[in-house]
């Protein structure tokens, strides 16, 4: 995938996209799939295409925000002002790149599998297998994604999702409504079934692969609430990946160890998404900080202090992960200090960068999520000791030696310490805000989900949101609603 970016001119011929990303012309004199696909190569090209639209910065980035993961910089310019004070609207950035990069990925995949069965197969049965399989598995992803941030309650199958695309052949001009997560779902595992059925090779991290496929089953069936199904698959998967050890762990976001990537989107030098953007799409520490992870790299979004001191004074390997500690700065008067936003720097170094400083590769599913989820199927089933010995070995693997035990007397204390765990687990991966929401309830969190320090939220309209708040939740974007009346807006917005 290092030279993926030459394949967008592929896509730019093959697609005249409206500004909603979902809705599609038919013209006259458009380059159809079945004459823009004419070998197993051109499928591969396509292939490559779908996946260079697949980016999850958005959803990095205004988890970050909006949660209690981060707080603003020293070098803050108003970045992130409005998810930080719980401002979301249809016109949002994040909103609309989550809603368009899903929905550009699957145009891309939808354009490979309609022109597949034009292609004449026998030159290399197993690589046209491999390559439509691939499709199917980032249809499938693609649209998980939407309803995972634009559906209401993931556990209910009448509940809407978004717009159900399974064909490039749209008009633009009819009303297009939203499909509910059933039919989401039902899609979904349509594509899932024939992804596995057809992928016959590991092509690294950065591919499709049958894991991917597993693990994408595994945390679907835990959003649903399905977890005897969602136990299962992670249980299958941790018997081919380990969870990282400290070191190992450390090198995993420097992209030299692999030892627990399930799935990675690959970022490189030179490829399309090789470019700075503080709203996601270009090096994804370019969320935190402008030039790079040190006190003079403009960091303009912080770890927040609700997070650090959680980690700060222990071993646990997560804390030295997500901040750089060599060059941030740690005011123990924070609390009384007027100026602790210039004097109390905490800087993020989850994405240092390798070669180039800032770019490194996204991780989309990784081991100790599964190990997370067997915690999450443990709970709901009442094995509270099963639920505290998972979560003791992903803590004691983090902090290099035997800890402290959970240990848990109801299921609501479970899922308060399967919640916290996630929080450190996948800091700056984009899981909290989906965490909070599916789990917050479960967890019986007293007041609000969102826990930010009480000192950042002097600087904020709000400290927290409430467990019913419709903003965990996202709008359909206004280019979406704008473009197509048949579509409904999601309450509140």
């Amino acid at each position: 995938m290092k030279n993926i970016f030459k394949f967008i001119y592929a896509c730019l011929m093959l697609s005249i996209v409206s500004c909603n990303d979902a809705i599609e012309i038919e013209q006259p004199g458009r380059l159809g799939a079945e004459n823009a696909f004419q070998s197993v190569s051109d499928l591969r090209a396509g292939l490559l295409g779908a996946y260079n639209f697949l980016d999850t910065t958005g959803e990095i980035g205004l988890t970050a925000a909006m949660t209690d993961e981060s707080h603003r910089g020293k070098d803050n310019g108003g970045q992130n002002n409005d998810e930080q004070n719980f401002n979301i609207n249809s016109s949002n950035a994040y909103v609309s790149r989550i809603w368009g990069s899903n929905y550009g990925a699957i145009g891309m995949a939808n354009r490979v599998i309609q022109a597949a069965p034009s292609i004449d197969s026998t030159e290399d049965q197993d690589e046209y297998d491999n390559v439509l399989g691939q499709a199917h598995a980032i249809r499938a992803f693609a649209h998980f994604q939407i309803l995972t941030y634009f559906s209401p309650d993931y556990t209910d199958d009448s509940a809407l999702a978004g717009l159900l695309v399974t064909s490039p052949a749209v008009d633009i001009f009819e009303p297009r409504p939203r499909s509910t997560n059933g039919e989401f779902y039902t899609a979904i595992n349509a594509d899932l079934d024939m992804a596995s059925s057809l992928i016959n090779a590991s092509e690294g991290v950065t591919f499709m692969g049958a894991d991917f496929v597993t693990a994408l089953r595994a945390r679907m069936a835990a959003y649903r609430g399905q977890y005897s199904v969602a136990d299962g698959y992670a249980e299958s998967l941790l018997a081919n990946y380990s969870i990282a050890t400290q070191e190992e762990y450390t090198a995993m976001f420097e992209d030299s160890d692999f030892t627990e990537v399930i799935f990675s989107l690959e970022r490189s030098i030179g490829d399309s998404y090789d470019g700075q953007g503080t709203e996601g799409g270009g090096w994804v520490g370019s969320l935190f900080a402008f030039i790079d992870a040190t006190a003079s790299g403009g960091p303009f979004m912080e770890m927040s202090r609700a997070v650090f001191n959680i980690l700060d004074g222990t071993d646990d390997v997560r804390l030295s992960r997500n901040l750089n500690i060599a060059e941030s700065t740690i005011d123990p008067t924070y609390e009384t200090n007027d100026n602790y936003l210039n004097d109390d720097m905490l800087l993020v170094f989850k994405y240092p960068g390798g070669t180039q400083p800032l770019l490194n590769d996204l991780k989309v599913f990784r081991a100790s999520e599964m190990l997370l989820i067997r915690a999450e199927a443990a709970a709901d089933a009442g094995d509270l000791p099963g639920a505290a010995i998972l979560l003791n070995q992903l803590r004691d693997a983090r902090y290099g030696s035997a800890q402290s035990e959970y240990s848990f007397n109801t299921q609501e204390e479970a899922f308060k310490g399967i919640l916290d765990e996630r929080r450190l687990e996948l800091l700056f991966e984009g899981h909290r805000w989906v965490d909070l929401k599916r789990l917050g309830s479960r967890a019986e969190l007293e007041e609000g989900k969102i826990d930010r320090d009480a000192k950042e939220c002097e600087n904020l309209a709000d400290c927290t949101l409430p467990k019913t708040d419709y903003r965990f939740t996202l709008p359909i974007p206004l280019s979406e609603t704008t473009a197509n009346s048949g579509v409904d807006q999601n309450d509140g917005y």
